[in-house]
């Protein structure tokens, strides 16, 4: 069985997080005062950030270097390998090359470790005892459980309610590391309260989660919030992924035609697309950059793009982004990392000037190309990350119609080993 994997040495590790807003066509949309509705201020962000985050949100620098105690933990798992899926393009019968970057090599499985080691790190240099989080699939709560394990913090996870009771062994996993998890609207908050009388039944949302968190952070002088995807920070601290990928691929003597990444709040999308993206500023590249959503939670594709609020209680700063609106109420789908209302800030805005596009799948031609790919790869990838192998694989389809020898490069974010009910669910619907 052929499969060619492209490692890079330790010391090939990028030292620095490439930051794009210096390098936008035109400047970011600022966050606003959820009170005042005025552009907001950095002190504002103190009650629940970091400094030095605060600085890395706002920041005009266009590389921040990574910090060496940070670096020390990533080299546990970084460099991450990039493949190429041989397997599946014989399969597929296509004239593209098929490589996918994959993240799930983490101790916590995925990409999100990427972020969370960095902010639990900067907690702990501000003193921080404890952090508070949401999570939807789990993996942002595994990776900030870990993180915050290591720097000696105390985590609480607010879970979305139904991927608490969908994948138990995240919140095993969360416990593991010394994390506490409950799920989310719980009765550990006002608003979890609130949303509990009002809708007794409700499988809970990305911003339902974040209003528990954040108000549990402000209640407490000891607490910060640390959030998973969406901030400027957040995606600051994934582009570490799209670097490796383009040493890796110079290996190879190529460069990518197409980029793609799953996209919830968008910071695996970043975290691959914006190294490529600078080169479409730049001039020296044009890639095609997308973004893939589920079709039953589309903010990019459906949504409008506009100022909301980033959760449902409207505690949180107002982001120009495309939302579905805050109080919406996805499906509880498999995919639960992707059932947010919004987009990040950046994504949101290369979307709407044309520099990245957007599709969406249902959840059954996604799984049947999960299916397809653990097959042939052998890996078994996150409902998350398999939106994106459905995206690489139409996209090779039509090469194969067309017979060009594009290059199509993804982002399998995540490995889908605690999410083995929803495959046997697909299973069980096939029969």
């Amino acid at each position: 069985m052929e499969k060619t994997k492209i490692i890079l040495d330790e010391n090939e590790m990028p030292k620095k997080w490439y930051n794009v807003l210096p390098d936008l066509p035109t400047p970011l949309e600022p966050p606003l005062d959820p009170r005042t509705k005025e552009p907001l201020t950095p002190e504002a962000l103190e009650p629940i950030f970091p400094k030095e985050l605060i600085k890395q949100e706002m920041s005009d620098k266009r590389y921040i270097d990574i910090p060496e105690e940070v670096l020390e933990v990533y080299r546990l798992w970084r460099p991450s390998p990039l493949y190429r899926a041989h397997m599946l393009e014989k399969v597929l019968k296509t004239s593209a090359k098929i490589y996918y970057k994959y993240e799930g090599v983490s101790p916590s499985g995925s990409h999100k470790s990427n972020t969370s080691i960095a902010q639990a790190y900067y907690n702990m240099k501000e003193g921080t005892e404890r952090i508070t989080t949401e999570t939807g699939a789990g993996q942002w709560g595994s990776a900030l459980s870990l993180a915050c394990n290591y720097y000696d913090i105390e985590c609480k996870v607010y879970m979305v309610r139904s991927s608490f009771y969908q994948k138990p062994y995240r919140k095993s996993l969360m416990n593991i590391w010394g994390a506490t998890v409950v799920p989310s609207p719980s009765s550990d908050t006002e608003f979890g309260r609130r949303i509990l009388k009002e809708q007794p039944d409700t499988p809970g949302t990305l911003g339902i989660a974040i209003s528990e968190a954040v108000e549990d952070a402000v209640a407490h002088d000891n607490t910060k919030y640390a959030l998973g995807s969406v901030l400027n920070h957040v995606v600051l601290h994934q582009t570490i992924i799209g670097t490796e990928s383009k040493k890796q691929l110079e290996q190879e003597d190529t460069y990518p035609d197409i980029v793609i990444g799953c996209c919830g709040g968008g910071s695996n999308l970043g975290g691959i697309g914006l190294e490529y993206i600078k080169d479409k500023l730049e001039g020296t590249y044009d890639p095609r950059v997308i973004a893939v959503e589920p079709s039953s939670c589309p903010s990019l594709t459906k949504g409008e793009f506009r100022y909301d609020y980033g959760d449902t209680a409207e505690m949180t700063p107002m982001l120009k982004m495309y939302t579905l609106g805050h109080t919406h109420v996805p499906p509880a789908i498999h995919a639960g990392g992707l059932r947010y209302h919004g987009d990040s800030p950046i994504i949101s805005k290369l979307h709407a000037e044309g520099l990245m596009e957007a599709v969406s799948y249902d959840q059954k031609e996604v799984f049947e190309a999960a299916v397809q790919f653990a097959r042939t790869e052998g890996i078994i990838p996150a409902p998350e990350s398999s939106h994106a192998i459905r995206c690489a694989v139409d996209e090779a389809l039509k090469c194969k119609k067309t017979g060009e020898e594009k290059t199509i490069l993804f982002n399998l974010s995540g490995h889908g080993h605690f999410d083995m009910t929803a495959y046997d669910k697909y299973f069980e619907e096939m029969v």
